[in-house]
């Protein structure tokens, strides 16, 4: 790891990501949860950062959250959130109200977050689930250029 004003570059899978470790880690977050919770955020993880090779990373420790995005902004440049629960993960969406949701996996009521209940790693591998968050990349993606 190479610290570069209290911003880190982690080499992870081969794809080095940014991340803004002065809230807390990754992995402070998972060891907070049990097992089967803190891997399946893990997959998680190294999903969103296999579909997004330019994704920044911030652990949220104090709201036991990550959040992934086009920068460090949570309801500007963020996309996505991982949230372990006790038996699930949710997979939120800072913009997810904005999002087709073809399938109706959504979850939510408020002005602009929704998630999605992860609770098994067959869960995460269903196509709709892939769909939805790359749906989500791209929409921050277009926003952060200025593109409707």
């Amino acid at each position: 790891m190479q610290k570069c004003n209290s911003r880190q570059f982690l080499f992870i899978n081969k794809k080095i990501v940014k991340t803004d470790n002065r809230l807390g880690t990754f992995e402070q977050i998972a060891d907070l949860f049990p097992a089967d919770s803190a891997r399946i955020a893990y997959a998680i993880r190294d999903l969103l950062i296999s579909l997004d090779q330019q994704v920044f990373e911030v652990p949220r420790l104090g709201e036991k959250t990550t959040t992934y995005g086009v920068g460090p902004s949570k309801m500007k440049q963020a996309y996505c959130y991982i949230m372990p629960q006790k038996s699930y993960v949710n997979l939120g969406f800072f913009h997810g109200a904005n999002l087709p949701d073809r399938d109706k996996l959504l979850e939510g009521t408020g002005k602009s977050i929704r998630h999605i209940k992860i609770r098994s790693f067959e869960d995460l591998a269903r196509p709709e689930i892939l769909a939805m968050i790359t749906d989500a990349i791209e929409d921050r993606k277009r926003n952060e250029k200025g593109i409707k």
